[in-house]
């Protein structure tokens, strides 16, 4: 549906729940989810506040075309400040639930304050009640999932939860729903268990209406649905091997980051690719992938959903990781895989199944490990902080211990839960963190792919491939082929993405959509939903809107220019195999230009006339 028009406030401190009508002036300058929500945000917090203090707010938010029959249009987001970073964070997850908080009639729910125990939020339609969590506190997010369906009796109940890592303080701890789902990156979960928030449950029962023009929009959405059932990669690669089709391609064009992004290469790639999962094991005749899955909505259906050997060391004698559950993805499957030094793909699982049960996100878990296993290396870190444990790169059974200390934040499992950039600067190594503005990178070497560069330096959420995903142009020639080697073209290229991209994320529809879509698919099915005049432009506009405000808090916040920059070894250590052999990231060549064509100063600050010119 377009907007509900309706904001649910709820003072934790206080245990009020109070309706508010939606800011319109807001939407039409923002949009919905990201956008809005973060104009939301901006408005109604410090950005200097301890984002884990009663003075931050946590947003879960939908987009107007959240719920819709809009192809992948179940996505929410979750906007606060992070943990993580002290930058803005805006966490996004498919699966049902944003669907569901649609369905019950809300645009986006605003949490304030503490709760002085713990509770959770039940929404059914209009009805709104925060409950007592003491008997969850504790409890993992499979099993605070299950214990709130058995509680209320309805299996339409639709849960985001957090885990036992949130609780423990875990900095990059997300919000899992649906299971397997996960709003992950930036510590969105971490805030919310600091609110002593365990869990929202809603049932949705409201439907679908708020519509402009129904007819044109199911002509709009109809049309959409057409262009990605045709195209290679929306029709057939995603829905075949998921994000796990690029493992392959990325490896044999020099960029897959590998041991602590030492290495751009990684031997064993095949063995953890989208299509190793497909391959039945020796072992019980059984291959990892058990069936591909769709969030709602979705005809693309990208998501993995996996079953390990239950002979392998991981799982023998634990039947809970029997089942079938999420799967790894691309991201996933780097960080615990590549970046490990890692090829088992059932150890890659059950970590993976680890972070899903636990609430936390496994590209900063796995890069964090990546860390912890170059300092053991180098003896900074030993057997004594580790308990015995061997944290040696390629060891499967140090990357399963690793996940289940981090999951119960328990003995060394709290100092990986600081994240790469905290742990390294403890043991003395603070340029062995793969980070940006204290996130851990994915699954792309900026050595091997220079626009990456740009995108991680300048993302106001600290490293992140999702804010403007170059790899797409320099790598799959979507929209139009560039060469990933040059750095040339590469600033107006990550402004040109970051700029839609935000626009997109404002919808309620999925970026992957964006492989076969561009801007002229989507603005006429936004066009058709909501009310005003949505055309290409003005969503181009809308997007870079939400950039400056985004930059704007971030530099409010405390950050600066010094913080748009790349670890050392990307800037100053070059690639030693692939196509590109001898290249460190251009960077110093990219950001002054950047910063031209954004209208902001030398110093990265938006200037009067930019500020001006998009109403901030």
């Amino acid at each position: 549906m377009a907007w509900t028009r309706n904001v649910m406030r709820v003072n934790l401190t206080k245990g009020t729940i109070t309706n508010e009508p939606l800011n319109m002036d807001w939407a039409m300058d923002y949009l919905g989810q990201r956008g809005l929500a973060s104009k939301y945000l901006v408005e109604e917090i410090d950005p200097k506040c301890d984002a884990l203090g009663s003075d931050n707010k946590l947003i879960m938010t939908t987009g107007p075309l959240t719920g819709t029959c809009a192809s992948t249009g179940g996505r929410y987001s979750v906007v606060t400040k992070s943990p993580l970073t002290g930058a803005i964070a805006c966490s996004n997850s498919g699966g049902f639930i944003g669907n569901e908080i649609k369905n019950a009639g809300w645009d986006m729910i605003i949490f304030e304050g503490i709760s002085p125990s713990p509770v959770y939020l039940y929404v059914e339609n209009d009805k709104a009640e925060l409950l007592p969590a003491d008997d969850l506190w504790g409890e993992s997010a499979w099993e605070t999932d299950e214990l709130i369906h058995k509680k209320h009796q309805d299996p339409l109940i639709r849960i985001a939860c957090v885990g036992r890592s949130a609780e423990a303080g875990c900095l990059y701890a997300g919000i899992i729903n649906d299971l397997h789902r996960a709003a992950g990156r930036s510590g969105v979960g971490t805030v919310m268990a600091s609110k002593n928030l365990k869990a929202v449950a809603v049932r949705g029962t409201k439907g679908v209406g708020n519509v402009k023009d129904p007819a044109a929009f199911l002509k709009a959405t109809e049309q959409g649905k057409k262009v990605l059932a045709e195209n290679a990669v929306t029709g057939q690669g995603l829905p075949t091997y998921g994000t796990q089709v690029l493992m392959n391609v990325i490896n044999e064009i020099g960029a897959m980051p590998t041991r602590n992004m030492r290495e751009v290469q990684f031997e064993g790639a095949s063995k953890i690719s989208g299509e190793a999962m497909h391959e039945p094991r020796p072992t019980d005749g059984r291959p990892n992938l058990t069936t591909n899955a769709a969030c709602f909505g979705c005809t693309i259906a990208c998501g993995r959903i996996s079953t390990i050997d239950q002979g392998h060391f991981s799982i023998q004698n634990k039947p809970e990781y029997w089942g079938a559950s999420g799967g790894a993805e691309y991201e996933a499957a780097w960080a615990l895989g590549s970046d490990c030094g890692v090829d088992d793909l059932d150890a890659i699982t059950y970590a993976n199944f680890l972070c899903n049960e636990d609430g936390f996100d496994p590209i900063s878990f796995g890069s964090t490990v990546a860390a912890a296993m170059e300092l053991f290396e180098i003896g900074a870190i030993t057997t004594k902080e580790t308990g015995g444990m061997e944290l040696k790169f390629g060891n499967p059974k140090a990357l399963a211990w690793a996940a289940e200390v981090t999951a119960k934040g328990e003995g060394f499992g709290k100092d990986l839960g600081l994240g790469s950039k905290r742990l390294c600067e403890k043991y003395g190594h603070p340029d062995l963190s793969m980070t940006v503005k204290g996130q851990e990178f994915p699954a792309y070497d900026p050595r091997g792919i220079q626009g990456m560069g740009l995108t991680y330096a300048t993302s106001n959420r600290g490293a992140c491939h999702l804010r403007s995903y170059t790899v797409a142009s320099e790598v799959l020639g979507i929209p139009e082929k560039t060469d990933p080697l040059v750095t040339d073209g590469k600033p107006e290229l990550v402004k040109a993405f970051q700029d839609a991209t935000a626009a997109v994320d404002s919808t309620g529809l999925c970026v992957f959509t964006t492989f076969a879509w561009t801007l002229e698919d989507i603005a006429p099915q936004v066009n058709a939903a909501c009310e005003g005049d949505w055309t290409p432009e003005k969503m181009t506009e809308v997007g870079e809107r939400i950039w400056n405000m985004e930059r704007e808090f971030n530099l409010a916040a405390g950050l600066t220019a010094k913080d748009d920059t790349l670890p050392k070894r990307l800037l100053k250590e070059a690639a030693k195999t692939g196509p590109a052999t001898g290249k460190v990231n251009g960077l110093d060549e990219m950001l002054p230009k950047y910063y031209q064509i954004r209208g902001w100063t030398p110093d990265g600050v938006p200037t009067a006339e930019t500020r001006q010119r998009l109403g901030l």
